[in-house]
């Protein structure tokens, strides 16, 4: 029975209930994972009918599916999103792991302090923000610690320090505070944060006066500065709702597979900051941007009292999942502010795609003026080699792979040095070079049309004798020549011995110095890697009956090779090993 036929035994037997599917490519890995009202109907949906170009890459790497039923769809979209972290697809929409936000907390404590923290607890802490912006919840920070003297201390000191001195700390370390005190505090700065702080400047502004009348100007000038920091500070914001309520705002705007989607954040009915999100999409567009939203809220405590999203979107279900009042305003202000996401999420992937044309127009001249500069036709397919080695030990090398002068990593590769014994760059290049076009001969595989050697003439004429005399092929070498400043100074093409002039302020020089670093980088994180397995290797798996398991158990217990020597017998038994093969393991070291 084929794939297909599997396929279509599975479709038909689909239930008519909701839940999660998990699609699979050749591999069985999970690529794509998806909730559904009805699991018959959305799964079936990917092998009926036509799609877009997106959605057909995605059906296209599929070769089977699971399901998981769920009692409702709420438990569809928790497992979904669960599935997703796990599962990582490379065909879901992703949130990035650190995406947390600073927040301004006041500690629920008997003597609280200001604090910048990335994620809400129920802690009885009160929390304000999030403040996209961290250099902007620092100011804030930084303002409010000048106006209201709360702790700043981690943990009370022995005696008074500098901010009592300053009049930013009332000093419980040493001084009794009343709990009123603190309410009082504690009380203004939510003030201050929820949007009243323009009666807390005009407070300073009445204090100013009193002090300048009373000729303390050195204190007048104080309140002067602190109220010009508030003004650049909390500067007024352009869109005020006019109310006190927390709101979320949403907007998208797909376009040639990618989305972008804008977040609003309205505090206090002021807007105060937004988030900004462009990434590639495979899927149905309104589907993919709800699970955006969805995962924006997966593990997030701090919700809005208020949600808008645009029109055309089932907002049923997650309305139900976070019992959060979640709106598709169709008029007044509110609509205008959902308009204005969707409007600067559009402007946001236009910009993209300029960027993008851009750097592609200069990356394809860069190809074509370097073809130009050597006299042949513009080379597509560059592939670029590396040796790396420590005077001769664990010799690597490794191949990158530009195409259209972009790297093409899944075409990278490593290559161990076999049959070079010491320090031998020429000898390691034929090989590497002898393997790679044999292999690419055998299997009919493209050939470069350039190839860049990352060294001088000696390196060109060792893969120039492979190519030209072993192999019978007629590909263009270049090598990048270092100064003694490792800076790529001079280009060698063929068998001329003179190098070829390039500017170096060119695209195509400046195409060349990416290869050259990107291969290097390559073959030397590749022989890090080589030399730091080998050098543990050397000295405990060679022992009988010492395998990689137990190699991980010695040297996570003991910490190191010299603390194992000097281990006493007893000490192996800790981690499961008797005492035979303890002395067994003592006396290999002892004469290593």
């Amino acid at each position: 029975m084929t794939k297909r036929d599997q396929i279509k035994e599975k479709l038909a037997l689909l239930p008519a209930k909701p839940g999660v599917y998990l699609m699979k490519d050749s591999r069985g890995e999970v690529i794509y994972v998806g909730k559904a009202k009805v699991l018959k109907n959305r799964v079936r949906s990917y092998f009926t009918g036509s799609h877009d170009g997106k959605t057909q890459l995605l059906v296209s790497n599929i070769a089977d599916f699971e399901y998981i039923v769920t009692d409702t769809a709420i438990e569809a979209l928790i497992l979904e999103n669960n599935l997703i972290k796990k599962y990582s697809p490379h065909y879901n929409i992703m949130l990035r792991d650190d995406k947390t936000y600073p927040y301004i907390k006041i500690t629920n404590e008997e003597h609280p302090k200001l604090e910048i923290v990335r994620r809400v607890k129920k802690d009885g802490g009160k929390y304000f923000g999030p403040y996209p912006n961290a250099g902007a919840a620092n100011e804030t920070k930084k303002l409010l610690d000048r106006l209201y003297p709360l702790r700043k201390c981690r943990t009370l000191k022995p005696q008074v320090c500098l901010y009592y001195h300053i009049n930013q700390c009332v000093a419980p370390c040493e001084f009794p505070v009343e709990q009123d005190t603190y309410d009082r505090m504690v009380k203004e700065i939510a003030k201050f944060l929820g949007g009243g702080h323009d009666e807390i400047k005009q407070q300073l502004v009445e204090k100013m006066h009193k002090e300048a009348e009373a000729l303390n100007f050195e204190r007048a000038k104080e309140l002067r500065d602190l109220i010009n920091h508030i003004d650049k500070v909390m500067e007024k914001q352009k869109i005020d709702l006019g109310d006190t309520v927390n709101r979320d705002v949403f907007g998208y705007y797909a376009d040639r597979g990618m989305m972008c989607v804008q977040v609003f954040y309205v505090r206090s009915g002021k807007l105060i900051e937004r988030d900004v999100a462009v990434f590639q999409h495979h899927g149905e567009e309104r589907e993919d941007f709800l699970s955006y939203v969805t995962q924006f809220y997966f593990d997030n405590n701090d919700l809005p009292r208020e949600i808008l999203l645009p029109a055309g979107l089932d907002t049923d279900l997650i309305e139900e999942w976070l019992s959060v009042k979640v709106r598709v305003p169709m008029r007044g202000i509110k609509k205008q502010l959902v308009d204005m996401a969707c409007e600067n999420a559009r402007i946001s992937i236009e910009e993209k795609f300029k960027m993008m044309e851009r750097d592609m127009d200069r990356t394809i001249r860069a190809v074509q003026q370097l073809g130009e500069i050597l006299a042949i036709p513009t080379p597509v397919r560059i592939e670029s080699f590396d040796n790396s080695n420590i005077q001769g030990a664990d010799a690597v090398a490794a191949m990158v792979v530009f195409i259209n002068g972009q790297p093409a990593k899944k075409e990278y590769r490593k290559y161990k040095i076999k049959t070079v014994q010491g320090p031998d760059d020429y000898g390691s290049m034929r090989e590497v070079i002898r393997r790679r076009f044999v292999r690419a001969l055998k299997e009919k595989q493209p050939l470069p049309d350039l190839i860049v050697i990352d060294g001088g003439k000696g390196q060109i004429n060792a893969a120039l004798d492979v190519l030209q005399n072993e192999l019978d092929l007629d590909i263009p070498v270049c090598g990048l020549a270092k100064d003694d400043r490792h800076r790529t100074s001079q280009l060698f093409f063929g068998d001329d011995p003179e190098p070829i002039p390039i500017d170096r302020s060119s695209q195509a020089f400046y195409l060349l110095t990416r290869i050259q670093d990107e291969v290097h980088r390559f073959a030397i994180a590749f022989h890090r890697q080589t030399h730091g397995k080998q050098a543990i290797r050397s000295v405990l798996d060679d022992i009988p009956g010492v395998g990689e398991k137990r190699r991980k158990q010695l040297l996570k217990h003991f910490g190191s090779i010299d603390a194992i020597k000097s281990a006493p017998v007893e000490e192996f038994r800790k981690i499961g090993i008797g005492d035979k093969l303890a002395k067994e393991i003592l006396a290999y070291l002892q004469h290593a």
